[in-house]
């Protein structure tokens, strides 16, 4: 038996989401993204030196770091840094989102400078990684934006609209973005990282039970590109404000 969504939420619909835009009174871009009850404040900062690796390249360099609150699970975890390492899933995550901003980011027309983007998980019900994505998209043209404002550069060297979001398959449904208790009942979870016209930038995709269909896969596909279509929409409304 199918059971109903959390609200009663359609398949294919999302969660209440929102962007606000310009929280923090320092930072270059800065929104603070809410997918339901998923809170990911994000900052995105110009520095206006690139890695040693990069100098004399002509090029810049977009990067990012992601980590979770201590009490925005339902039970305190304590911070990394006073662990002294980072864990393998906060590395793993902030690489994503790092790849996910370069992939529409023309870096020569950044020119030699870098954009470090923070994703802080105030609260977390499932689609953290996704929510800091598309929640990094805003910030940083936030302050690619700045920079033309400037005169620092010709144009705005973010290239194209770009979100993530969470997919999966319970109770033999497949559902758009999943929030905690369907992703823990899962048996198929998929995250998406598109372009708003359907480029792919990243999928990772797992079957937690047993193995899921080709035509399965297409209908998780679908309901992606539906739902980074309207999260693409309120990205553009956020900015324009």
């Amino acid at each position: 038996m199918t059971s109903p969504r959390p609200e009663d939420r359609a398949l294919d619909a999302l969660r209440p989401v929102s962007f606000e835009t310009g929280v923090s009174r320092y930072a270059e871009g800065s929104v603070l993204a809410k997918f339901g009850h998923t809170h990911v404040l994000v900052t995105a900062s110009v520095d206006e030196n690139v890695p040693r690796w990069m100098k004399g390249k002509g090029k810049g360099w977009v990067t990012a770091e992601y980590g979770m609150l201590p009490r925005s699970t339902h039970t305190r975890n304590s911070r990394e840094a006073a662990r002294g390492k980072q864990g393998g899933r906060t590395v793993e995550i902030q690489r994503l989102i790092g790849r996910s901003l370069r992939a529409v980011t023309d870096l020569e027309a950044l020119g030699e400078r870098q954009i470090v983007v923070d994703c802080d998980v105030m609260q977390a019900d499932g689609g953290t990684r996704t929510t800091s994505i598309s929640a990094a998209w805003v910030a940083l043209s936030m302050a690619c934006d700045g920079l033309v404002k400037q005169g620092l550069i010709a144009k705005n060297p973010v290239t194209a609209p770009m979100a993530a979001v969470s997919c999966g398959i319970v109770d033999g449904t497949c559902r758009l973005d999943l929030e905690y208790t369907e992703d823990r009942d899962a048996q198929a979870d998929a995250n998406f990282v598109l372009t708003e016209a359907g480029g792919i930038i990243e999928v990772q995709a797992t079957a937690e039970e047993k193995p899921f269909t080709g035509e399965q896969m297409d209908e998780l596909m679908r309901l992606a590109k539906k739902g980074i279509g309207e999260i693409c929409a309120l990205q553009r409304a956020a900015l324009d404000k």
